[in-house]
This record gives C-alpha cells, structure tokens and sequence, in this order.
C-alpha cells in the first residue's frame, strides 16, 4: 500500500525528451539534441540546424592552471540508404572558472551544426563522447527533410538568441536551447524564431498550443512576419504563465494555409525539481501533500494547470521570503539520497521500503543493524527509530540479498503516521 493507493514509477527524463521527438541518449555522455528546419538557397536545398545540449556534469572536468577543462567530440553522419551523404567530426572544448560549475546539471554545454540537405529521408546518425569516455552516447533516428514552396514555414525554434536572415543563402542566425525547456515561476516566455517562404510584403501567420495529454487548446495567437530580402522571418514570445505545466506542442501555420509545423515544449515545475510530466510530478508529491490536494490537481482542466501550481507553491513553501522553495527542495534533496541509498534491482531507491520511509519521515534518529553474523542471512531484522513520532519501524531482508521490506505492523503504523502527521 502507498500514501495514495497509486504505484508511482521512476521517471526516465530521456523517455520524456524522445516522446517530444527530441534527440536524447544516456549513456556515458548523455545528451539531448533536435533539429529545425529551414529553406536553403534554391528548391533543392533545406538547411538544417542540428543542436546538441550537455550538462556540465555530463564531463569529466580536469584542472588546468586556475581553470577547469572538458573535451567531448560530436559524431554526425547522413545516410541515404547505404550511401553516407554527409559525414562531420568535431572536437569542442569546455572551460570553467570555479569547480562548483563543473557540477551543473542545467543546459549549460550548447553545440552548433548547420547541415545542407536535398529534400527527402534520411538515416542520421549523433554520437556525442567525452574524451575521457571509451564509447560515449549515440543516437540513430530516420528524419525527413521538407521541401518549401510558397506558403511554407520553417520549423519553429526556441532559442537563446536569434538573428533574422536578410538571405536564404546565409545560415541561421540562431543559438536553439535543444530541450525546448522554461521553468515554470523562472521563466517569463518562451523566445522562438521561424520563417516563412513566399510573395507579398507581410506573411500572416496563426500560433497555436495544445496540450500534448488533452489536446486541448492552451493559447493561440495571430502575427505577421515581415519580409526580409527574400523571404520572411521574426521572432516572437509564447506566455508560459497561459501554459502551464508539462509538455505541450506549438503548431506554426500561414494563415489560410493547409500545413503545420509543430515543435514540442515544455515547461518544468522549477529549478532543481525533478524534469516530469505533470501526472509523474504529482505521483512524486505523494509524501508531501494530502492525497486529496494531489487529488485536486489531477483532476484539473489542463488550462487551469498554472494557477493551480502557482497557488500550491505560495501555500506550501515555508520560507516565503526567498525565492527558492526549501520545501520542495528538501524533499526531493531526500528522494536523490533514496535513489543513491536504497535501491534494489529493478526498483529505483525511492520507491523501496526503506527508501519510502526516508522520503517522507527522513533519515532515523537511529538505526539498529544485524550483527556481522547475521548480515546476508534471510530474515535478518534492521530498525529505524524516530524518536519525536516515537515509531520504531522493523525491516526484514526476506531473501538475505538485502530486500528488506517492513512488516505489517510497522507498515501500518508508518502509513497511520503519514496520514496523521505529514499529510495532514
């Protein structure tokens, strides 16, 4: 049994990322990756703007002199059929200042590639290694690239910056953020770029947002596009206040027009909060908040997402002073330490016994363990005591492989207590 009467699951961020048709590997060097496409110089060329996103913590990082230095090679290779079309290799390096910077878990290593393409399929293929690694990540994914007429728009993209073209000769003047990620209560907008292809002085366009759960329309919005030189381009902002939460997809058409061009969002519950969907995120909260709270939220309309959350983190963050949430923070500071601790095959460390008793309760006052002799025997006996709820909880390893799981009463008085005291 759990405090909610769900089963929750350990999210797998890569999973999430694929989903959005993203480009995502774990591995020794994971990475996530997209492409955005764009008209080249004449009909029978697109141009490709293939963008790689690593976190610093994703290198091993050595100090050089007062610095710290990473190196990692990108691998990317373009097959039709049997034939490689493309193949490109390059070795970036990475320098930081302070070692706490070799630690960030953030987007924090951006990587470039412009690729020159006829219209048509195509097998790519991305490796991403740090010199250090012996096999690094790759990723292999079958991609069709687009042929624009008039009436056409290119892929929108978010990015960090962006630069209109004044030719389609010329490359994108964009950084992307590869993840197509905001945090929710960090963020204000997402900034994206996109052209369109044909004649006139303007180029009318319609925006619109669903949710990638209800499909319901989040936001929807109408722009023109100016031209410039031989087409049209522009950047514009999304509102993630009128989003929510999760992931989503923009859809980017002329107006009028027949085709839509869709790329896939997502807006994250906060720094240093878990990248999840919005059902996973509340499946997470289970020892945080009363099951009828979590009940509340799940079953909300999905516009009415954002100000449901917005409202949960005024009411529950205990120091309102600051702009962090040391509540959240805490608790998932001890779902990571669970995960580290306690897991057992098959089964992330937060989601075992005795990792679900340090998630909602903490680490014990005391642990009484079983003596040298009795350390991998079945049915050795452990306990945790939490002295200020007066509990001792018993743990028995019922194979002697180290599967300790509680026994009924003690569960039963843990769960009492959760419902009593941390969920009230």
């Amino acid at each position: 049994m759990t405090a909610t009467g769900r089963v929750p699951r350990q999210f797998d961020v890569v999973t999430l990322y694929r989903r959005m048709g993203l480009l995502a590997e774990a591995g020794e060097t994971p990475f996530v990756g997209s492409l955005s496409f764009f008209a080249g110089s004449s009909d029978d060329s697109t141009t490709i703007v293939v963008a790689v996103s690593l976190a610093n913590r994703a290198l091993r990082f050595r100090q050089e002199g007062d610095r710290y230095r990473a190196a990692y090679d990108i691998a990317i290779e373009v097959r039709s059929g049997t034939t490689v079309v493309q193949e490109l290799r390059s070795r970036e390096v990475v320098r930081v200042l302070a070692f706490r910077e070799t630690t960030r878990d953030d987007e924090s290593v951006l990587f470039k590639q412009v690729l020159n393409l006829s219209p048509g399929t195509y097998d790519l293929r991305l490796t991403v290694r740090d010199e250090g690694a012996t096999r690094g990540s790759a990723v292999e994914a079958t991609i069709g690239v687009p042929r624009y007429t008039d009436g056409s728009v290119s892929s929108p993209t978010p990015v960090y910056e962006a630069r209109p073209r004044e030719q389609l000769g010329a490359p994108p003047a964009i950084l992307p953020t590869p993840r197509s990620t905001a945090v929710f209560g960090r963020d204000s907008v997402f900034v994206m770029y996109a052209e369109g292809y044909g004649q006139g002085t303007t180029f009318p366009a319609q925006l619109v947002v669903t949710s990638d759960e209800s499909r319901n329309v989040l936001w929807a919005d109408t722009l023109e596009f100016p031209r410039r030189g031989d087409h049209f381009s522009s950047t514009f902002n999304v509102p993630i206040a009128r989003l929510g939460v999760g992931v989503m997809t923009l859809g980017l058409s002329r107006v009028g027009g027949s085709d839509t061009v869709r790329v896939p969002l997502f807006v994250a519950f906060g720094d240093e909060l878990p990248v999840a969907t919005f059902p996973q995120m509340l499946d997470y909260l289970r020892y945080y908040v009363s099951p009828q709270r979590l009940q509340e939220m799940r079953d909300a309309p999905t516009e009415e997402r954002a100000g449901l959350w917005a409202r949960f983190l005024r009411e529950t963050d205990p120091v309102e002073q600051t702009s962090a949430h040391e509540g959240l923070r805490d608790y998932f500071s001890r779902i990571a330490q669970a995960n580290a601790r306690y897991r057992e095959e098959g089964t992330a460390g937060w989601l075992t016994d005795r990792g679900r008793v340090a998630v909602a309760l903490g680490l014990p006052d005391a642990i009484y363990e079983p003596t040298m002799s009795e350390i991998g025997r079945r049915g050795s006996v452990m306990y945790w005591e939490y002295r200020e709820h007066r509990l001792r909880i018993e743990f028995v390893d019922q194979t002697g492989f180290g599967r300790w799981r509680m026994t009924l009463a003690t569960e039963s008085e843990f769960e009492a207590l959760v419902r009593r005291v941390i969920l009230q």
